[in-house]
């Protein structure tokens, strides 16, 4: 199941694994232009207004004909009008990459296809920190929309996310969502961020 690759059977670290070919340390401008870059920026920036730093960084969606997945998403440093980072490679540095595979109202076939991943990610992984949990989705008031998640800790930080998705029928309808699986590779930081709810 390629779904992600790796220079080695037992990785180190994320940055040994890319999705579709993209990785943790990339340079956004390898797949997008600067202008479609700062029109994403501007579309997703109120998205994480429930963080303590809400614009530290910023969220990019890319929708192409990939071999396995239906869009990428990726995190950066929100420093797209930051004057003193001058090298733009890296002022579009990726420090998180997720591939999302739509299930629409097939739930249990993106539970079957998250548990072969997650086999997978266990023989790569046999010394990080292991954890299935089912999150319920802050923004639906419902409390009807799940996360059935399996997370991988590394010790660096960083964080390996398999998961499926299961909305609400009115609340997928309302923000125009879909139910699918997601893989995410996190870095420490973006890791840490997300963690930091006001």
């Amino acid at each position: 199941l390629f779904f992600l690759s790796s220079t080695s059977v037992f990785a180190d670290d994320i940055s040994d694994f890319s999705i579709e070919g993209i990785g943790i340390g990339d340079s956004l401008l390898d797949y997008m232009t600067e202008g479609e870059i700062l029109e994403k920026i501007e579309r997703t920036k109120d998205w994480y207004s429930y963080l303590n730093e809400p614009s530290k960084y910023a969220h990019i969606d890319l929708y192409k004909d990939f071999l396995t997945y239906d869009s990428i998403t990726f995190m950066i440093q929100n420093n797209a009008t930051n004057k003193y980072v001058t090298d733009k490679k890296e002022k579009y540095k990726i420090l998180s990459i997720r591939g999302y595979k739509v299930y629409s109202n097939d739930f249990i076939s993106c539970k079957q296809e998250r548990n072969e991943i997650v086999e997978v990610l266990s023989r790569m992984f046999p010394d990080a920190q292991k954890k299935e949990q089912i999150n319920n989705f802050r923004s639906d008031p419902s409390g009807k929309s799940i996360q059935d998640l399996v997370f991988f800790k590394l010790d660096s930080g960083a964080q390996i996310d398999v998961y499926c998705s299961n909305f609400d029928e009115n609340f997928r309808i309302k923000k125009k969502w879909s139910d699918g699986l997601s893989v995410s590779i996190l870095s420490a930081e973006i890791h840490s961020w997300l963690q930091s709810t006001k």
